[in-house]
């Protein structure tokens, strides 16, 4: 099935194949390739900034929650004997998905991989439209199970680095899986990108990182901030970015892009810190979609039992934990997404008089979360912290006005 352009507000997205892009078009052009907007184009064109589209652009379709690694930080708090949906369970999602809009669903676990069908599923992805990735840690990834992956887009490998650094994140001796299964998959023409997450303890070796994934072949390296999510939460504290290294995200940053011919990019998580530098106008950041937290905007994520989330850290209770909704029911009513979108709508200080908002979005709400409020303003980002520090410090400095003036 071709991939069609679809109208939205402000005109309608259409999907190349060369290069591989999904492009906004504004109404003018969108007409000219024949697009036809209907009520959407009704009144004033609102622009990018629309607060929620009409389905999300991608879906992170968990499509197993299985895996006998036990990664330290694993967000879905995976296991041996996790949840599984049958492989017809999971054509009917992607079937419902297509249907409603989407263009791209991410595959994840669980260990994806480890799902002798996965191929199969990616390959009826492909068929109705569907352009696939997968992110998965290597397990179960040799040479002949990489050769049944070729109707991926792209597979990510998570690789926190060398041995030692990996370990350290990880919690078990994972790298070298990790590297043989990306070189199977280059092998077999597959295009992978590595995926990995920062700690304090392999943040200072980046440069050493990039240089890794640059050996290995990888197309990108994509940087993930540790979230306090499923056994992330355990010592959250302790492996999280330093205030120290917050600080220097910008320059590093920088840096690592500018010593690497592969694409940099950060998860949405990071968005913050980078915003914080300053070292980028929030513009250029819009221009290069360098975007924050889009749950609920353009994104959604159905878990293992096809219910709705608005990202794949969001760990609480899903409105429809069986899946008996379906996914273009959820995208409008389901409580959480909605949560989201007004959180955008109506961001406190110091997010809401930002220049940065409109690209951060308000940092991460797992983070928030964790923290006591998942919809306040990210409690590590140095501007609200900056901000909260400010207003105490004028709280102090009026008690001690009325305790001088006896009050």
């Amino acid at each position: 099935m071709t991939r069609s352009a679809r109208p939205e507000r402000f005109g309608a997205f259409v999907p190349l194949d060369s290069p591989p892009a999904l492009v906004a078009v504004d109404r003018i052009l969108a007409s000219r390739l024949g697009v036809d907007g209907g009520a959407l184009w009704d009144g004033p064109d609102p622009g990018l900034g629309v607060a929620v589209l009409t389905a999300p652009t991608e879906v992170h379709v968990a499509v197993t929650e299985r895996c006998p690694a036990g990664c330290a930080g694993c967000y879905a708090d995976a296991t041996p004997n996790g949840h599984e949906p049958s492989f017809a369970e999971l054509t009917d999602r992607l079937d419902a998905l297509r249907a409603m809009g989407v263009f791209s669903v991410a595959f994840g676990g669980g260990e994806a991989a480890l799902r002798k069908d996965i191929g199969a599923v990616a390959a009826h992805a492909r068929r109705i439209g569907l352009s696939p990735t997968m992110t998965t840690s290597g397990l179960g990834i040799d040479a002949e199970g990489a050769s049944k992956l070729t109707a991926f887009a792209q597979v990510n490998v998570s690789w926190d680095g060398p041995a030692e650094l990996y370990r350290g994140v990880r919690g078990y001796d994972g790298a070298s899986r990790a590297e043989a299964a990306i070189r199977h998959l280059r092998a077999a023409g597959i295009t992978v990108g590595i995926n990995t997450v920062l700690t304090s303890t392999n943040y200072p070796h980046l440069s050493r990182i990039g240089e890794g994934a640059a050996d290995l072949g990888a197309v990108e390296l994509q940087l993930l901030r540790w979230k306090p999510a499923g056994r992330g939460r355990l010592d959250y504290l302790a492996r999280r970015l330093t205030r120290a290294q917050v600080d220097s995200f910008g320059s590093e940053l920088r840096r690592l892009a500018e010593r690497n011919s592969m694409a940099v990019r950060i998860d949405c998580a990071l968005v913050p810190f980078l915003a914080a530098s300053g070292e980028t106008s929030p513009a250029d950041l819009a221009r290069f979609a360098v975007m924050g937290c889009e749950a609920g905007r353009s994104l959604m994520t159905l878990d293992a039992h096809g219910g709705p989330r608005p990202c794949s850290f969001w760990d609480a209770p899903s409105d429809d934990a069986d899946g008996t909704e379906t996914p273009a029911e959820a995208w409008q009513t389901a409580e959480a997404l909605l949560r989201f979108r007004d959180y955008a709508a109506n961001a406190p200080e110091p997010c809401a008089s930002c220049d940065y908002f409109t690209v951060c979005r308000g940092g991460c709400r797992v983070v928030a979360g964790a923290a006591g409020d998942a919809f306040r303003p990210d409690p590590e980002c140095p501007r609200v912290q900056h901000e909260e520090a400010r207003l105490s410090e004028a709280g102090t400095k009026s008690a001690s006005s009325a305790d001088d003036r006896g009050d």
